[in-house]
């Protein structure tokens, strides 16, 4: 059974793995990853999840305020051997319920071209494609998405 736990990036687990999401990063992004990894710190977030298996750690996410009114999804990971399972799916809901929590009304991402389950993720969980935004702005391996709240 999987089960989501509230922390923030001071959580060991969540650092752990995003450790191993920061090396599966480099591997697909190559020479592109530097300019990615800068804006992928994780310090002095407020709002992460951990997904637990048995009382392992299995997965991760996390949301942070990128303008009023909007949370950016934000370092989505499920170990390799566990996915297929439903459980980034729960991640993202239990992000994108925490965001309404707070009273946000849209969650917006960025993600890479060069992943092709994150993309089907995004869309299967009613993410829309919007122009790349902020630093991503003309950047043509990135691909934004939001999803308004209801």
């Amino acid at each position: 059974m999987i089960q989501l736990s509230r922390t923030d990036s001071e959580n060991t687990d969540f650092q752990n793995l995003v450790a191993q999401l920061d090396a599966d990063l480099a591997e697909r992004d190559g020479e592109d990853h530097a300019f990615y990894d800068q804006f992928n710190k994780i310090t002095a977030i407020k709002h992460a999840l951990v997904a637990y298996e048995n009382d392992k750690p299995v997965g991760c996410g996390a949301i942070k305020e990128i303008e009023y009114g909007s949370m950016e999804v934000k370092r989505m990971y499920v170990l390799p051997q566990h996915r297929g399972k439903g459980i980034a799916t729960k991640i993202l809901l239990g992000l994108e319920h925490w965001a309404k929590e707070l009273s946000y009304e849209k969650c917006m991402l960025e993600t890479g071209k060069r992943q092709p389950e994150a993309i089907s993720l995004y869309k299967k969980n009613g993410y829309v494609v919007i122009p790349n935004y902020g630093q991503y702005s003309g950047v043509e391996n990135s691909v934004c998405f939001e999803k308004v709240l209801s």
